[in-house]
């Protein structure tokens, strides 16, 4: 059993409410009104030992400086009081601003002062590494399966808040589902998001990853791949498939009451080991086995 949730929804300020921290202010959410716009300088501000992001391109680091260079900082860092010393910020959003305004060699940089709990620290910083344009979609993904578990949310906030689409939510969070060796050709560049959605759930999603890329095929000619080497070992597991016995074919009839959906249990010939298997009709029934199997 996996270790219980404990989602934080007693946070002070909704999704939306931190996005305006990280955006600007947001159409329809109040400003809140304990902060302070300042400029500090640069060696009182120190990063966030708990930022999910641990590396920063070298050449997208160069862009960054080279622009500070020319026309400075033009979005503040968010920043928080540090509780261990005076005089000392910590910082919630704009990491990569900081870095490059020192390689600029600047002396000071503008900040927004928050009062934010550690909680929201870390929700803010994951929200910050989802909008990045440079962000690969595996740790997009990562991104909002944080959001989800850690915080609570739900792919309906997140859709809202973020601008995107639930079913963009829904489709990016199942990638995680995919082997490592996939999701790290992903991250590699070498499949798009796209190419690696025809292989969700695919039993030899590694293998069609690597003919996908061999070959450099179209996301059309992957699904139609995906689909035709599914039909075979579909054909073979239903010949090997031996008779259930009343209590399997109960327990089936109970857990599809109670799921919603239809369930196949197969044993292996010989072993207590066997698969369990949920059919859903649509991204919807989906979905709402996602938040049960999350707790949600």
């Amino acid at each position: 059993m996996s270790t219980p949730k404990t989602p934080n929804r007693g946070l002070g300020r909704g999704l939306s409410a931190l996005m305006s921290d990280v955006n600007g202010p947001t159409a329809g959410v109040k400003e809140v009104p304990s902060h302070t716009e300042r400029t500090l300088p640069v060696d009182q501000i120190y990063p966030n030992p708990d930022q999910p992001r641990r590396t920063f391109d070298d050449q997208a680091m160069s862009d960054l400086t080279a622009s500070i260079a020319e026309k400075g900082i033009i979005q503040p860092l968010i920043v928080r009081r540090k509780a261990s010393k005076n005089g000392e910020y910590e910082i919630v959003a704009g990491e990569r601003r900081w870095r490059a305004a020192q390689r600029a060699k600047l002396h000071e940089v503008p900040v927004i002062i928050r009062d934010f709990t550690d909680v929201e620290v870390l929700e803010v910083a994951i929200i910050e590494n989802i909008q990045r344009s440079d962000l690969n979609a595996i740790d997009e993904a990562a991104g909002y399966k944080q959001l989800m578990e850690k915080f609570g949310r739900t792919q309906e906030e997140m859709g809202k808040a973020l601008s995107k689409s639930r079913s963009h939510i829904a489709n990016s969070v199942r990638l995680l589902t995919l082997p490592d060796t996939v999701q790290t050709l992903l991250q590699d560049g070498m499949l798009s998001a796209g190419h690696a959605r025809t292989l969700v759930g695919h039993p030899d999603a590694d293998s069609l990853a690597v003919q996908i890329v061999k070959n450099r095929l179209s996301v059309r000619d992957a699904e139609k791949l995906s689909k035709a080497s599914k039909a075979t070992p579909k054909r073979a597991i239903r010949a090997k498939t031996v008779s259930k016995d009343a209590d399997t074919v109960q327990i089936e009839k109970d857990l599809a009451a109670q799921l919603g959906m239809k369930v196949s249990i197969n044993h292996t010939e010989g072993k207590e080991t066997g698969q369990v298997t949920l059919s859903y009709r649509d991204l919807e029934q989906l979905d709402d086995l996602l938040k049960l199997l999350s707790g949600g």
